[in-house]
């Protein structure tokens, strides 16, 4: 594996061909297809260099990553303020951003290889987006959003106990999920209220773009993160700050 200071390039020796636009790749980014093409290089090069992703990824970047992820748009709010935690190689926070101008997108992320390259990828692509090394944790009660994604992080009921206390009240989580998405709604029951989630909804994204579509559970946060949500996930020792936060913006 590449050192993690390895800036990140276009071109690596051991990059694998990115594989050809598809046509509805044109109508879901429109004037924004020529960065989705920069991000989709950027992953057949440096994003399987690093390990982000898999080499077997490749040929299947646009179905199963690039457009699977950009479809999520449609559930977001105009000018919308989004975290994507967990968000790994940016998927799908940083296709939202570079779909989604008017986002204000901030990726959440642990692991200092990975939030690296996320930094090196969003000044690559001049993009306005925050990055923040931390756990979704340790934001409660910190910061607050209008959305919060995430794309495979962890069972539903798991995930909503780091999610829901980030939504601001009104806002919503949009949890990127596949078949079992109805299973792991009712699996989540019991901690909804607690937690301060309305009814789950499942919604099919790209319908007619995808095949498979793009399943999201939807959960609205009913109560304000600041009414007793953020005590629970703290350590006994108090507040835990995040690592690092840093933004990068664009020309």
């Amino acid at each position: 594996m590449a050192d993690e200071t390895h800036p990140v390039s276009r071109e690596t020796e051991t990059s694998l061909d990115t594989p050809p636009v598809p046509s509805a790749a044109r109508g879901v980014f429109r004037d924004r297809l020529g960065l989705a093409e920069q991000y989709a290089d950027l992953l057949a090069g440096d994003g399987v260099l690093r390990g982000l992703i898999g080499p077997r990824e490749v040929p299947r970047l646009w179905a199963r990553h690039l457009l699977n992820c950009a479809v999520v748009a449609e559930l977001v709010p105009d000018e919308a303020t989004v975290a994507d935690i967990g968000t790994g190689a940016g998927l799908p926070g940083l296709v939202l951003a570079i779909a989604r101008p008017d986002l204000r997108v901030t990726l959440v992320e642990p692991l200092l290889r990975r939030s690296t390259f996320l930094e090196e990828a969003v000044a690559a692509l001049g993009l306005d987006v925050e990055v923040v090394r931390a756990r979704a944790e340790e934001l409660h009660g910190e910061r607050s959003f209008a959305v919060v994604t995430s794309r495979a992080v962890a069972p539903l009921d798991r995930l909503l106990s780091w999610s829901l206390p980030l939504a601001e009240a009104g806002g919503v989580v949009l949890a990127m999920k596949g078949s079992s998405a109805g299973a792991e709604i009712e699996s989540a029951r019991g901690g909804l209220r607690r937690l301060g989630g309305g009814e789950p909804s499942v919604h099919v994204c790209g319908d007619g773009i995808l095949d498979p579509p793009t399943t999201v559970v939807r959960v609205e946060a009913v109560r304000d993160p600041a009414l007793g949500w953020v005590d629970a996930t703290r350590e006994p020792s108090g507040r835990r700050a995040p690592r690092r936060s840093r933004r990068r913006k664009g020309a």
